[in-house]
């Protein structure tokens, strides 16, 4: 009966191993194409003329939202909303551009501000442990490589149990961020295509939707990602008690 424990854990173990590395293959390959995608619709000017600034505020404006300002920060693809400084921020290469790729990326950010304003459930339930998660983070970063280290050379499990039960904290978060995201880009396609004013072309539409959906799959992968490494540390640790 040992024996079989051990060679079900050695499974387990391995089966995450391998788990991680697809998974970073295909991380790297959807990180590839979104920031391919990205780069092919900056270059496709906006039939409306619009910049990035322009579309955020009129999206702002149509969902009767006047306390959120559409600022500039320095960086690229570090576009975000602060509920905390009701800011829209948008990266110089949105801000200014009156690109497809813009547009799409103003709108989608002005869909978590759409979301604030409505109470979304999930998106209050992800900014509730935005602080716990930044704590478990932390402990990750710090944890996980002594934890090992103690697990197997001290076999003492308590470090890295932390670290895996934080590392839980951050897989979770994670995975709260997906219909938050996805629930913003839905509300920016639908704006979008309400609004011929800004997006004036069937092709564009089409465009912005492609460039939203690479977006998204950047933060599956990041959640596969995190639930791969969960699985991997946690297979160390339950194999090694058994």
């Amino acid at each position: 009966m040992n024996q079989l424990s051990i060679i079900l854990g050695f499974i387990s173990y391995g089966s995450a191993w391998v788990l991680m590395i697809a998974i970073a293959v295909i991380s790297f390959i959807v990180q590839w194409r979104f920031k391919s995608k990205f780069k092919q619709y900056s270059e496709m000017g906006l039939s409306s003329g619009l910049s990035g600034k322009d579309v955020a505020e009129r999206m702002l404006r149509d969902n009767g939202i006047y306390d959120v300002q559409v600022v500039s920060v320095e960086g690229q693809l570090t576009d975000h909303y602060n509920p905390e400084t009701r800011t829209v921020n948008l990266s110089p290469d949105v801000y200014n551009s009156r690109s497809v790729a813009a547009a799409a990326v103003a709108a989608h950010e002005c869909g978590h501000a759409v979301q604030h304003a409505k109470g979304y459930s999930w998106l209050s339930l992800r900014t509730t442990l935005v602080p716990v998660t930044n704590v478990a983070n932390t402990l990750v970063q710090i944890t996980l490589f002594i934890g090992v280290m103690l697990f197997f050379f001290m076999h003492n499990p308590l470090v890295l149990a932390i670290g895996v039960a934080a590392l839980a904290v951050v897989t979770v978060f994670s995975f709260i961020t997906l219909p938050v995201e996805f629930d913003a880009s839905n509300r920016a396609l639908a704006w979008l295509n309400n609004n011929y004013n800004v997006m004036q072309t069937r092709d564009e539409h089409e465009q912005a939707k492609d460039a939203l959906w690479w977006a998204a799959m950047t933060y599956v992968v990041a959640a596969l990602a995190s639930l791969a490494t969960l699985l991997y540390y946690a297979s160390m640790l339950l194999n090694r008690r058994d």
